[in-house]
């Protein structure tokens, strides 16, 4: 059986699912970078995930749970192959299943978190799975989202946050250690924030290690 893409936002996401059988592409919102990285690897590929961390677009979603999409809005619109978030769902029997938003922006203000969440009736939102929809429909390849909370709905995300990604997938601790001297208001948000991140991290590689082989693509051995 050939490869699994995932495409994930951070390296430390991608490290979390390095194994045979899967190829890693981290965007960093980059998504020029990443839709060219998805099409080089979507040679041989049976399947594109995307996983990683997500932002609660409505109530009832803590940190540390788990969300399988049954659909993408905004950037591109694509169903999930329900096969495969069937399978998903059989290894994390506690997800939540429903729509995800991205067009590429990180959203970071509640109005907005709820509006969008109205709007398209999402779950939650990322910032990579709309590219990885489009380069999986370009390719005829079955697609799907798995992804865990790192923010709830109700929760500001900080401009240290917002500056944080680079391209090449990792953090940019200069960018937001500018962003907190410029604004230390916001230091109990971010200080929030990360703590929030390190126990989504947690259970985001909890929760890698139960979906098994080529991220439990189907008939995947």
């Amino acid at each position: 059986m050939s490869h699994v893409i995932a495409a994930t936002g951070f390296n430390r996401e991608a490290a979390l699912i390095r194994q045979p059988g899967v190829v890693t592409v981290a965007g960093g919102g980059d998504a020029a970078g990443l839709a060219i990285a998805l099409d080089a690897a979507a040679v041989g590929a049976i399947g594109i995930i995307s996983f990683g961390l997500t932002g609660a677009l409505a109530d009832g979603l803590a940190i540390g749970d788990w969300v399988v999409g049954d659909r993408i809005a905004g950037g591109f619109d694509l169903a999930c192959d329900p096969a495969w978030r069937d399978a998903l769902v059989a290894r994390l029997p506690a997800a939540r299943i429903g729509g995800f938003f991205a067009d590429g922006r990180m959203i970071d203000t509640v109005a907005e978190k709820r509006a969008l969440g109205t709007k398209h009736g999402a779950l939650a939102v990322d910032m990579e799975s709309h590219v990885a929809a489009r380069i999986a429909a370009a390719h005829g390849l079955p697609f799907t989202i798995l992804r865990c909370i790192s923010d709830g709905v109700d929760h500001l995300l900080p401009h240290a946050i917002t500056v944080c990604m680079k391209p090449d997938g990792t953090m940019d601790g200069a960018a937001m250690l500018r962003s907190l001297a410029a604004r230390p208001t916001q230091i109990p948000d971010f200080t929030r924030t990360m703590a929030g991140f390190a126990k989504a991290f947690r259970a985001l590689g909890h929760g890698a290690a139960l979906v098994g082989p080529r991220m439990g693509f189907p008939g995947a051995i």
